[in-house]
């Protein structure tokens, strides 16, 4: 069963733009390369932001968050506030095929 995790968090001030490059060029490269890992959809509000990443069972997710997240977490450091809250789900249904 797929598997899907949700990121909340703000971006800095003014920070928009360096965190959309940040995200593209840095964080997206990682997580393509993790097992199981099949989609990222970035969700931005005038004052949150959250991703939501779909995996194709639950240990990969759990992986992903034990070994790669703090590195994604280093690289955003700079243009995010606080430490992120993070929730995970089973996908009950989905049209992403990728």
């Amino acid at each position: 069963m797929q598997f899907a995790r949700t990121v909340h968090f703000r971006i800095k001030d003014g920070k928009r733009d360096e965190f959309n490059r940040l995200f593209e060029d840095e964080v997206l490269p990682m997580l393509r390369k993790q097992d199981g890992f099949r989609e990222e959809l970035t969700l931005i509000g005038s004052d949150r932001c959250m991703g939501i990443s779909l995996w194709n069972d639950e240990n990969s997710a759990k992986s992903y968050h034990e070994s790669t997240y703090p590195q994604v977490l280093e690289k955003l450091d700079p243009v995010i506030e606080d430490t992120p809250k993070v929730e995970t789900y089973e996908v009950a249904l989905t049209t992403v095929t990728a």
